[in-house]
């Protein structure tokens, strides 16, 4: 059966005026429409609804198709950091040269033209959150971007997303620097956002002419705990799932848990502390910290009625990417319906 992704013709399409005819018509926002149509003009979806409601305009190209959905959205992804050729020239998800760097901006590194990009384009990935990945205790700035256009401008519509950290075994340095333990990463984390408040608290108090410095570190900080954007932590482990809660609660900010392999043995946890959930790539190969990984998990934190979402997540192996439409089909099967799933 033929699927259209929706909102991928009005990127290939931006040009021209369509209309699209399906047996089945899929709105996320309500009931399946049988026997749909939506029209298209200069790009812009201007009429969604059963045909008989809606007069397509005389001269207008119709195409039918059995199924169409929206275009899907990728809720994390170093796709445009993490680039197809696999070298180090086209490897920006993660600074090495320091454990904490909030001030890296995701916008001086995305490259729109990647062809991952346009590679999640085809496949009907319209939206993507990605920059700075897993890897490091703070590894930088993300941004929320459409996969298609030819520059930042053109194709990024949130270029100050969230900050990214991970806590766990992959930021583990075993060569003598920090953080080399759990509790040395959780330090350095709370050192870092006292630190932050500390330089909140002169800029407040400083006398005309003698505030302190500008900071990109600070003021990147600064709007997390103003909860003007939000961390998003890597953590696979309960141990590290509940250290970011503590984290969050301790300094009242916005937390966004990526990752989250032990979720389905801490729902309650994560029900009672009001986060949501970037749900690792379900086609992951259970190992390491996701060991205990579990295909059902959608399908419970959905019951719990915990927000989340699906990702493709960072692939250090070619082709550098996932497919988002593939691993929530995963979840599909897993105990959720194709209706939630979607």
């Amino acid at each position: 059966m033929r699927v259209l992704l929706l909102t991928l013709f009005c990127l290939t399409l931006t040009a021209q005026d369509i209309a699209v005819r399906a047996e089945k018509l899929y709105t996320v926002s309500g009931a399946m429409i049988t026997d749909g149509v939506i029209i298209i003009q200069k790009g812009k979806i201007t009429a969604v609804g059963k045909a008989s409601d809606i007069q397509v305009p005389e001269g207008m190209k119709v195409l039918r198709h059995k199924v169409a959905v929206p275009g899907l959205i990728d809720g994390h992804s170093t796709v445009g950091f993490s680039g197809l050729l696999n070298q180090p020239h086209d490897q920006d998800q993660v600074e090495r040269s320091a454990p904490m760097q909030p001030e890296l901006r995701a916008i001086d590194a995305y490259n729109p033209k990647d062809p991952l990009v346009r590679f999640l384009s085809n496949r009907g990935i319209t939206t993507v959150h990605t920059g700075h990945g897993p890897g490091a205790l703070i590894s930088g700035q993300t941004l929320i971007a459409k996969t298609f256009g030819n520059t930042i401008d053109e194709t990024v519509m949130v270029p100050e997303a969230m900050i990214a950290a991970t806590l766990g075994d992959s930021i583990r340095n075993t060569e003598g620097k920090a953080p080399g333990t759990r509790s040395k990463a959780m330090a350095m984390l709370r050192s870092e956002l006292l630190a932050t408040q500390d330089f909140m608290k002169k800029r407040r108090v400083a006398k005309s002419g003698q505030e302190p410095d500008r900071s990109l570190r600070m003021e990147a900080l600064i709007q997390v705990l103003r909860r003007e954007r939000p961390l998003l932590i890597t953590a696979q482990k309960s141990i590290d799932i509940m250290g970011a809660l503590r984290l969050a609660k301790e300094f009242n900010i916005q937390l966004v848990l990526d990752g989250a392999s032990d979720a389905h043995l801490l729902i309650q946890e994560i029900k009672t502390s009001g986060v949501s959930v970037i749900i690792h790539p379900l086609m992951t190969y259970p190992r390491g910290e996701m060991e205990n990984m579990n295909l059902e998990t959608p399908s419970l934190l959905q019951k719990a009625g915990i927000p989340f979402i699906f990702q493709s997540g960072y692939e250090a192996y070619v082709p550098k990417t996932r497919v988002v439409l593939w691993e929530a089909g995963m979840a599909a099967g897993n105990g959720l319906s194709f209706d939630q799933t979607l």
